[in-house]
């Protein structure tokens, strides 16, 4: 019955700033995905959870960095934990070492969504198994913004092993790729080291995107969905 509770929840309640804010946001225009990735900014993203329900669990903090004209741009980073009225469990703590203090003393909901809306803009987004991350973020902008989230994401899970298929039953999860390519990670399962190592994957990758002719969002987004098509595991 989780769905019809949902179904007829009352809309949440935007103070004045905040309704303004978000009709800001929405108001900007999308950039075109048939750009050249040298003239585009993409934002990898990651997120960590109370757990892996999408249904029923919470989205405790999002973790981005930008990909501008084909570089990271540490400078434009963006790392948020919103505000749990109760903190997850111990071992769900272990797992991304957000803290329950840290958890009660996050960011109030809306502001952090608002906060994280108006460091993406309308840039496409990336991040490994996308369905997950793109589940809690658009359920967290559903509950606490009271809108649908619908934008533009490329999941990397699907590019990798479409470039690279002889080995694609090998290499799976995020770790498989980063120890193939020894690309570092400071501290993972931190939503912001994550989304950096994933942004050093989209890096490595370049050279071979560019190869197919995947020089555009677009591009590999039809790479992405050809390595669906045929069913393939990631």
């Amino acid at each position: 019955m989780n769905w019809l509770r949902r179904f007829l929840a009352a809309p949440p309640q935007l103070t004045p700033r905040q309704a303004a804010r978000l009709a800001a946001w929405r108001a900007l225009p999308s950039p075109p995905l048939d750009q050249p990735v040298n003239a585009s900014r993409y934002v990898v993203l990651d997120v960590e959870s109370s757990g892996l329900d999408t249904a029923r669990d919470h989205l405790i903090a999002i973790g981005a960095v930008a990909v501008t004209h084909g570089r990271i741009q540490l400078s434009d980073s963006h790392e948020i934990v919103l505000q749990q009225t109760q903190a997850s469990d111990r071992d769900n703590i272990l797992i991304h070492g957000i803290g329950g203090t840290v958890q009660r003393e996050g960011t109030p909901p809306a502001e952090a969504l608002l906060d994280f809306l108006e460091f993406l803009g309308k840039d496409p987004l990336i991040a490994f198994h996308v369905a997950f991350d793109q589940a809690m973020i658009n359920r967290a902008l559903k509950t606490f913004l009271g809108f649908t989230f619908e934008h533009a994401w490329l999941d990397l899970a699907y590019v990798a092993p479409a470039l690279h298929p002889r080995i694609a039953r090998r290499y799976r999860t995020l770790d498989d790729w980063m120890g193939l390519f020894r690309i570092g990670n400071y501290a993972r399962h931190r939503a912001l080291a994550d989304a950096l190592a994933t942004a050093e994957l989209l890096l490595v990758l370049q050279p071979l995107l560019a190869a197919r002719g995947a020089t555009r969002f677009r591009d590999m987004k039809m790479l992405e969905q050809a390595w669906r098509r045929q069913g393939q595991p990631v």
